[in-house]
């Protein structure tokens, strides 16, 4: 595989001028660059820059509005709902953030329900906002049919991912953000752009029959986490996230990789403050008593135990002073976007 070494500042840097540069407004830019490159930082190409041409296009063509205006449609104090108006899935959500941490500040609890939003990247950027304003942070998002219900066939299920963050101590945070299928579509996508074979047990082909093949791989269906386990899962992430909200569900929902349909996807964005239920500084040892004990079982002379999220934050800081080693191919289809756009960015060295 051909990889380009790259700072995230440069990545973060090109990136903004490509959204802005398709009519999305600076902040909005800004963050949109930055949750993908964070991604990156995090070792999740899968939602990094990779996805950069796919909302360009979406933008483009007029399914995804650059200028997002999101408008609240219902206001119960602790419980609001929010209308993504089919703008950026990134800038909708993190309004969504922060609408639920103010209040829970004020109630205890924040709910939002968001309704016609987009694909927002990876979970935990948006979740890990809630710690350090002294909240757990919980998030699920319905997503294009990737898989086919249990026992059955066809794409009629989303990956559905959630996220749940809270604090530990200090800057450390204990995140989880998965997907219910048994691998993120983009992981596929990076595969493909790796010129790698995937796992065996991540999909099957078009005709139902086990894939190695990326490109077989996207034709076809991506296989449940823990077989009926996560495809109960991920229904039920569907209820919470667009039947509730009076968004897509199902096959209802289009996804980032077309831009012929308006993604019409929800989110519920939850959270919960921590005062409300017990003392901050007790919630915070029983935390670090919690990672102690799960460090406790590593065994000896292999690496010692992470806790969810530890891993991620072990290779920002790998990333960051190393810089991101990225396939050439994505580095390649950015400098197209930009191109088409009549950007210059990332010159070649």
């Amino acid at each position: 595989m051909s990889t380009v070494r790259i700072s995230a500042a440069e990545l973060r840097d090109a990136a903004t001028r490509i959204f802005a540069a398709c009519g999305v407004p600076p902040d909005d830019a800004r963050l949109v660059a930055d949750s993908l490159v964070q991604a990156d930082l995090w070792g999740h190409q899968s939602h990094g820059v990779l996805r950069v041409g796919w909302y360009v296009d979406r933008i483009r063509s007029g399914v995804m509005s650059g200028e997002t205006k999101a408008e609240l449609v219902a206001d119960h104090g602790a419980v609001a709902t929010l209308d993504g108006h089919d703008g950026v899935g990134q800038v909708i959500t993190a309004r969504a953030a922060e609408e639920a941490i103010e209040r829970a500040e004020r109630h205890g609890i924040g709910v939002v329900s968001v309704r016609n939003s987009n694909h927002f990247g990876t979970a935990a950027y948006f979740t890990r906002m809630a710690p350090p304003r002294g909240c757990i942070g919980v998030l699920t998002t319905n997503s294009s049919p990737a898989m086919a219900p249990w026992g059955g066939r066809g794409k009629l299920v989303g990956s559905n991912p959630w996220s749940i963050a809270a604090p530990v101590d200090g800057d450390r945070q204990m995140v989880l953000d998965i997907a219910n299928t048994a691998v993120a579509r983009g992981k596929i996508y990076l595969a493909r752009n790796r010129g790698e074979e995937i796992p065996d047990g991540w999909a099957v082909s078009a005709d139902g029959a086990p894939t190695r093949n990326p490109g077989e791989a996207l034709l076809g269906t991506v296989l449940p986490m823990a077989g009926h386990k996560g495809y109960g899962i991920s229904v039920m992430m569907d209820v919470l996230s667009g039947v509730l909200s009076g968004s897509g569900f199902g096959s209802g929902v289009s996804g980032p990789y077309q831009s012929e349909l308006p993604g019409k996807s929800g989110h519920l964005y939850l959270a919960l403050n921590i005062a409300s239920f017990s003392p901050v500084q007790e919630f915070e040892e029983r935390m670090q008593n919690l990672v102690a004990e799960l460090k406790s079982g590593s065994r000896e002379g292999t690496e010692e135990v992470r806790y969810p999220g530890e891993l991620e934050s072990l290779a920002e800081t790998r990333n960051a002073r190393e810089g991101l080693a990225l396939p050439a191919r994505t580095i390649a289809d950015l400098r197209q976007v930009a191109h088409d756009l009549g950007v210059d960015v990332l010159e070649e060295r």
